[in-house]
């Protein structure tokens, strides 16, 4: 049986080393690259019988110390039988043309966000992405879930999903 002496030391270099383990974990939570954020706003409009759009506005907010610099946007969707749909993203210009066409969508509150943005260390920002599903309207507005997968230039992804 250890002395009393030595379970006390034990115990206090099990202390000092969990002590320093957290204050290196503190110093440093600004070096993982992440955006944590939601969707605010989902609207869908019909293009044909057999296509539609849906726009998500969202806001996130990168915590990192270094930029969030984006390599791609995805959206995708779960209809209400639980298959997934991606919708084909759709570029600035062509969601200029979109809204000004489809009156239904209301007017663009947000820039959309681009391949190539980069979001600043420590900042939050709204945007959009408008995308192209290739099923009736009817799916998308019956739907269970819409994400939004952001993926980093060096692997990072982040996802913001609303349920229904």
């Amino acid at each position: 049986m250890p002395s009393k002496g030595l379970l006390y030391a034990f115990g206090a270099g099990v202390a000092a080393v969990a002590v320093l383990v957290a204050v290196i974990m503190y110093m440093q939570r600004g070096a993982h690259i992440r955006l944590e954020g939601g969707i605010q706003h989902v609207r869908t409009v019909a293009m044909d019988d057999y296509s539609s759009v849906l726009v998500a506005d969202f806001r996130f907010a990168n915590p990192a110390d270094y930029p969030f610099v984006v390599r791609r946007v995805d959206v995708t969707i779960v209809d209400a039988d639980g298959h997934v749909y991606d919708g084909a993203s759709i570029s600035e210009v062509d969601t200029l043309r979109v809204f000004e066409h489809y009156k239904g969508l209301g007017q663009k509150f947000n820039d959309t966000l681009l391949m190539g943005d980069t979001v600043a260390p420590h900042s939050t920002e709204d945007r959009m992405i408008a995308a192209r599903f290739a099923v009736p309207q009817r799916i998308l507005d019956g739907r269970r879930s819409v994400t939004v997968r952001v993926e980093e230039v060096d692997g990072a992804v982040a996802e913001f999903s609303q349920s229904r």
